[in-house]
């Protein structure tokens, strides 16, 4: 009986641990109405990518694992099928992950896909968007979303993203946050 409850105890703080961490990790990303944080990255065109280019525009800046994986293939092509409603609503797509320029380029050729990705293989960008994760002793950039306004503030941010519904949930907001 002993032993079950010292077991017990040692899972329960190891699970609070890893709790409080992620917690800590999320609690560092920009806050709504703050200025995002600028960044320069590559882009699949072989193109240095600056937010700043994109004064004027509302930015949806997604970060995500890995290329070629399910869930990213799912989140990207559901940005792709939805980038005419965005492109109508003053909007840009631009996927960040730790993969290389080559990575992101085969990418889109094999999924059709007509936005940038930015390799952020440094993972410089995705720690200021507090969006690091550790896979298999590697760095990756989590799956978060931050919606920037055309003066380059934070005006949402999402945590830990549901592929499948995601572009739809960007849309709803972004219309919301339009007609402000």
């Amino acid at each position: 009986m002993t032993r079950n409850r010292i077991l017990l105890t040692l899972l329960a703080v190891c699970v609070l641990s890893l709790v409080a961490a992620s917690a800590g990790a999320f609690a560092d990303a920009p806050a709504v109405g703050s200025p995002a944080p600028g960044f320069s990255l590559m882009s699949n065109e072989g193109k240095t990518v600056d937010l700043k280019d994109f004064k004027g525009k509302w930015v949806v800046l997604y970060f995500y694992p890995k290329d070629f994986t399910s869930g990213c293939t799912i989140q990207a092509k559901n940005f792709q099928r939805d980038i005419a409603s965005y492109e109508k609503a003053n909007a840009v797509i631009l996927g960040v992950s730790v993969d290389n320029v080559e990575s992101h380029k085969s990418f889109c050729e094999k999924e059709g896909l007509n936005f940038k990705l930015l390799a952020d293989t440094e993972t410089n960008v995705s720690e200021a968007y507090a969006s690091v994760m550790e896979y298999g002793g590697k760095k990756l950039s989590a799956r978060n979303t931050f919606l920037i306004d055309p003066d380059g503030k934070i005006a949402k941010v999402y945590m830990s993203v549901k592929p499948i519904p995601h572009s739809e949930e960007v849309l709803a907001d972004l219309a919301k946050l339009r007609s402000k």
